[in-house]
């Protein structure tokens, strides 16, 4: 009798749902999956009472992610058809930088009484841009004190993390600062709904929470930014840290009831949704950077030297595998951009037409846009359309297309947006190979991979071979491995990668006329990043300068 398989669950909470997967330990099989979609979406223009919200937030309601665990997990275990005692451990991966405000046993802020019309009370998404005044502060002090942390993160501590929001909440409402226990990743928050042990993951600390070398920003260094922020290492964020792929406890009575998982199975240390990705691409050694590829981009790559490479989401010692310099890069709009420009840039005709071939119509501008010669449209445009992360780390800049005229079609448009973003990828691309950090394969994860022309552009872009995620659930697949890992089922990462992660290798390549084109848009491309980004024009910081007070007089 063939003895029952050892299954592992892995749970990616991204930003409009959330997906679990079931895998078999021995081969990476993926038996199940489910998605669920969080029932409040992203609050970007009011919460759920109608309190209006600012330009430039994003926010979530926690118990949409336990939501997740309620109804993801189960059905992705009927899926797969398979008993849940087989089931050895879980592991979650979230976006980030996403922070929940929580009292002292995890409640978050918006559950308490009187807090629900709160907006400072409800999770910052990672797409929160609102706090970049905070952001810039925290930058120009540490430049001014020389803070040997600052050129980890190439020069910019970015207004998505940790310390930029929490000082917004402090400096917006301190009344619910004061009341906030403890500031939280939600990669560490979900983790703690399941096995009742608040645990800082190793990954989210370094990146995203300027931990370097074991220590924080110090005191004094807060002190200076604001006195009320000075204790705001030691009473919100200090915590015991995780390491990637170990345990961080295990499953609890309330959370096998939301799950049907068995109580007291193996609950793995939280990850980043990005970062746990590089083992299901078999994508943990140096050389080989991942992009995942979905509403914004993560760039994921492992070295063996420690190089600063500017406008870097940060390098970390074991950050992303452990024994090497895990490096992060970013795009802040990805596919948001192309969403955008279906959703509020396209004529009906185009409508009219995708349905009535039964196509969604970012199917019919891509056949129409594919069948151009590059450089047709006669466009070149910046992909800031949700700030810059890196190389700039920006995210006052804001998009632009150069070159329309009364001839351009939408079809043109969304070309030039989807060349702009692979414009940005070898902006990154080149940084690294410029610090020292080269680039030898270029991976790709993601829903965007499903896009032949996008994949086409960026390989001839970029000059590279592309490899892509055999599995359509990258991440959730990446903390299944974990998983693994944390129940003792491998010995490491890299032995656990090799037998469940999957990748095909350079399916699409370059084209070699159309790489010696692209050269000649990615030079004017280069040339705008540079004025608009570096200080040749500041318009477009002034135009949102502008655009804030317009609405702040028409709320007043």
């Amino acid at each position: 009798m063939a003895a029952q398989p050892r299954l592992v669950v892995g749970v990616d909470f991204g930003t409009l749902s959330g997906r679990a997967v079931v895998v078999r330990v021995e081969d990476g099989a993926e038996l199940g999956a489910a998605t669920h979609d969080y029932e409040h979406a992203v609050l970007e223009r009011t919460l759920p009472d109608g309190t209006a919200l600012g330009p430039d937030w994003a926010l979530q309601v926690p118990a949409d992610y336990v939501s997740v665990l309620r109804h993801a997990v189960p059905a992705a275990v009927a899926a797969a058809g398979v008993d849940p005692a087989d089931v050895v451990a879980i592991a979650t991966d979230f976006t980030a930088c996403t922070m929940v405000p929580t009292d002292a046993d995890g409640t978050p802020l918006n559950e308490l009484p009187g807090l629900d019309g709160e907006p400072h009370a409800y999770t910052k998404l990672w797409k929160h841009h609102a706090a970049q005044p905070q952001a810039d502060r925290i930058n120009e002090l540490a430049a001014k004190r020389g803070e040997a942390w600052l050129s980890r993160y190439g020069g910019l501590i970015s207004s998505e993390w940790e310390f930029a929001k929490a000082l917004q909440v402090l400096e917006e409402s301190p009344e619910v600062y004061d009341r906030m226990a403890h500031w939280v990743e939600a990669a560490d928050w979900i983790v703690w709904q399941l096995c009742g042990t608040y645990v800082r993951n190793a990954c989210s600390a370094g990146y995203k929470g300027i931990l370097q070398d074991g220590t924080y920003p110090t005191r004094e260094f807060l002190t200076e930014l604001n006195p009320d922020f000075a204790d705001f290492v030691g009473d919100k964020i200090d915590r015991p840290i995780g390491a990637l792929g170990t345990e961080a406890g295990r499953l609890t009575a309330e959370a096998a009831g939301w799950t049907g998982l068995p109580e007291n199975i193996v609950v793995a240390v939280g990850n980043v949704d990005a970062h746990v990705t590089a083992p299901a691409a078999q994508a943990t050694a140096p050389g080989q950077l991942l992009a995942i590829m979905g509403t914004s981009t993560c760039h994921i790559m492992n070295g063996e030297v420690l190089r600063e490479v500017p406008g870097m989401c940060g390098v970390v010692d074991g950050g992303v595998t452990p024994g090497l310099w895990g490096y992060e890069a970013g795009q802040s709009g990805v596919g948001d951009i192309f969403n955008w420009f279906v959703t509020t840039q396209v004529p009906a005709s185009y409508v009219a037409e995708a349905e009535a071939r039964g196509l969604s119509v970012h199917e019919l501008l891509t056949e129409k846009a594919a069948a151009q010669p590059v450089g047709a449209h006669g466009l070149v445009a910046l992909d800031w359309h949700s700030g810059n992360r890196s190389v700039l780390v920006d995210h006052e800049l804001t998009g632009l297309v150069l070159g329309q005229t009364l001839a351009t079609t939408p079809e043109d448009v969304y070309r030039a947006l989807v060349e702009a973003t692979a414009f940005g990828a070898r902006t990154i691309v080149e940084a690294f190979n410029d610090a020292g950090v080269p680039v030898e394969e270029f991976v790709v994860a993601g829903g965007l991979m499903k896009n032949p022309m996008l994949m086409q552009v960026y390989a001839d872009v970029l000059d590279l071979p592309l490899s892509t995620v055999r599995s359509a659930q990258g991440p959730a697949l990446g903390s299944a491995i974990h998983a693994a890992v944390a129940a003792g089922e491998y010995a490491d990462i890299h032995a656990a990668s090799q037998a469940m992660g999957r990748v095909d290798r350079a399916v699409v390549t370059p084209i070699p006329e159309n790489v010696r084109a692209y050269d000649a848009l990615y030079a004017e491309y280069t040339q705008l990043h540079d004025h608009f980004g570096r200080g040749g024009n500041d318009v477009m910081r002034r135009l949102k300068a502008i655009r804030r007070r317009a609405l702040e007089g028409s709320r007043s």
